[in-house]
């Protein structure tokens, strides 16, 4: 294990985290998971303030593309030799994209027609956010077919046949006490009606949405749903796990095609 230990801390991996010991005499220690993720162990400071571990100031966002490629094909290669297990790929995939990869985004300009693949360089619209992120992390997409289909059809095919919960009701607390209901840890897929997308994370029992706002401050940001202004404006929201959505995960590590 210890290669695998200093192959994640060449790429910016999981510090301070150790992990799990391998006992050549225990069969059953070889399929023991990665140390959970900085990401779940923090996400705000303050609820208006973002505190991810992440490398954005030191390392280019075309170097950390290239990192994660690196970081998919080992993961690949240990869980075809049973060194880790699908969840902690899992959660792996959630970290590098909530802390390694959405940081640089934030702040980048809203426009209903953005489709820049490049960090504070241009604008982007929500969909052009989801996609392209998500074809960074290394998802075979085309991000342009994705980013213009329907908040529904964008969950239909991120889910790869799995599960799409869609939650419909007027008063927004009640809506907001449903999805929180059935968000559990993870990064999630929100359609919002027919109007908008972003991604959801839990922390502490409490969401936050991440997405390119046409609202205040009309850019990439991530703000707690509950107090969301978009948020509020609709009244239905279609759900897609997105870091523990098992077939979307394989064709990560496999890098077969999600979206032609």
């Amino acid at each position: 294990m210890m290669f695998l230990l200093n192959f994640l801390i060449l790429l910016g991996g999981l510090q301070n985290e150790p992990l799990h010991q391998v006992d050549p005499s225990v069969p059953e220690s070889r399929t023991l998971p990665i140390a959970s993720p900085t990401f779940w162990g923090k996400i705000m400071v303050e609820p208006e303030t973002s505190d991810f571990d992440n490398d954005a100031d030191t390392v280019s966002y075309a170097a950390t593309k290239i990192r994660i490629g690196l970081l998919r094909t080992r993961l690949h290669y240990d869980l075809n030799k049973n060194r880790i297990d699908l969840d902690s790929v899992k959660q792996v995939f959630g970290d590098r994209l909530i802390n390694h990869v959405i940081p640089y985004w934030y702040g980048t300009g809203w426009s209903f027609g953005g489709h820049t693949s490049v960090p504070k360089e241009g604008k982007i619209a929500c969909g052009y956010f989801v996609s392209t992120t998500l074809n960074d992390m290394g998802l075979k997409l085309d991000r342009y077919k994705l980013a213009q289909k329907s908040p529904i059809d964008e969950a239909k095919a991120l889910s790869c046949g799995t599960e799409i919960t869609t939650i419909a009701h007027e008063d927004p607390e009640q809506a907001l006490a449903q999805i929180n209901a059935h968000i559990k840890k993870g990064v999630y897929f929100i359609g919002f009606d027919t109007g908008h997308v972003g991604f959801l994370v839990k922390k502490k029992g409490k969401l936050f949405l991440v997405h390119s706002n046409y609202l205040s401050p009309v850019s990439v940001c991530i703000e707690p749903l509950e107090t969301a202004k978009v948020f509020k404006t609709f009244t239905k929201f279609h759900l897609v796990d997105i870091s523990n959505n098992e077939k979307l995960i394989e064709k990560w590590l496999n890098n077969d095609v999600v979206l032609r």
